[in-house]
């Protein structure tokens, strides 16, 4: 909601809820004047260009087949879908009918990685050695609470793994390219949480930890590590390391891909790392988020106004800042791999990993 008040060019028209009621009431707090009790109608109706689907990953593809059937512009939260079935599923019907779609990979829309990546393509870093990155979770640790006992239940398609770490690694990928192979560890160290008030005991399958080793396409090498809760140390933090010079970036929020970054970076004779402000032009005709880089909504307009240029034809169609279905299948088959890694102890090859 606040990402779309602050663009031009979009017009909230319609919700859908899971009854006439709560519909109504969302409606009215939000000020939108049509309210459906479906998926269904709400894609059915001509009032409506553009369906966002932003709601529990196991909903994802009940909701996101009818929008596309009726032929609707899609734009779905990551993950796609609980699974690489149900995201090729979905891929292939937007294929068939022609339809354009995104997912909220948000964190390819950031100013500062969109800075980043253009740093390391002219040569700020020499050529790239090694990248590590260190994330928490948020969720995922000793504790839950209602809203999200679901994530405890790893076929829920909402894990650590499929949700941070694929947000991180995308990110990873963005800026730096695809992992050539892989070795991974995925472990479930906390199989028990307490509830956060009532204290009952609960038994948890999801990951809580995720280590990633591999190469990349460069032939850089590359560390990824995403811990369940939270950590009184590190929140996020990326480093960049290459024969000239080091980047590195940082986060104080565990869902980094939705805040603010901040990045550094030290070349030739520099001993400390100095903050790298970010040029004005990657905030793509959008002065009005300047000062608002700390909000949660900040990648999410910056996608927003991206979409938005691509569905008026004012942004080239491989534009990787709108990353479509079809990226979303193969950053799930990436995940997917990265499992199978794990449950073999074996170094997988990974081929047509996302762009």
């Amino acid at each position: 909601m606040p990402a779309l008040a602050g663009l031009d060019g979009y017009e909230l028209r319609a919700l859908s809820a899971s009854s006439d009621e709560s519909a109504r009431a969302a409606g009215e707090k939000y000020a939108v004047p049509l309210t459906f009790s479906s998926a269904e109608e709400l894609a059915r109706s001509e009032e409506v260009d553009l369906v966002v689907v932003t709601v529990r990953v196991p909903q994802h593809l009940e909701l996101i087949r009818p929008a596309l059937e009726a032929g609707k512009t899609v734009f779905s939260e990551w993950p796609l879908a609980t699974d690489l079935a149900q995201a090729e599923e979905l891929a292939d019907l937007a294929h068939r009918r022609g339809l354009l779609t995104a997912v909220g990979l948000q964190a390819r829309s950031s100013p500062p990685l969109r800075y980043l990546r253009a740093l390391i393509a002219e040569g700020y870093v020499g050529r790239v050695l090694s990248t590590s990155m260190l994330a928490s979770g948020g969720y995922w640790g000793a504790t839950y609470d209602d809203s999200h006992a679901y994530l405890l239940d790893v076929t829920s398609g909402a894990t650590l793994l499929s949700i941070p770490f694929g947000h991180s690694v995308d990110a990873l990928a963005m800026v730096l390219g695809e992992f050539r192979e892989v070795s991974a560890h995925i472990e479930n160290l906390r199989p028990q949480v307490t509830h956060v008030t009532s204290g009952a005991v609960a038994a948890k399958g999801a990951e809580d930890q995720i280590a990633v080793t591999g190469l990349l396409a460069s032939g850089a090498v590359a560390a990824v590590h995403l811990r369940g809760g939270e950590s009184r140390a590190t929140a996020f933090h990326w480093e960049i390391n290459g024969t000239d010079s080091d980047l590195v970036v940082k986060a104080y929020q565990a869902q980094w891909w939705s805040g603010r970054l901040r990045l550094y970076g030290a070349r030739g004779n520099d001993r400390v790392l100095t903050e790298l402000p970010v040029p004005a032009a990657y905030q793509r005709s959008l002065p009005q988020w300047t000062e608002r880089s700390a909000e949660p909504a900040y990648n999410v307009a910056h996608e927003y106004a991206l979409l938005r240029d691509r569905i008026t034809g004012d942004l080239a169609p491989d534009t990787d800042g709108v990353p479509d279905f079809r990226h979303a299948v193969r950053r799930h088959r990436m995940l997917e791999n990265i499992r199978e890694a794990a449950r073999t102890g074996r170094k997988v090859t990974l081929t047509q990993q996302g762009s």
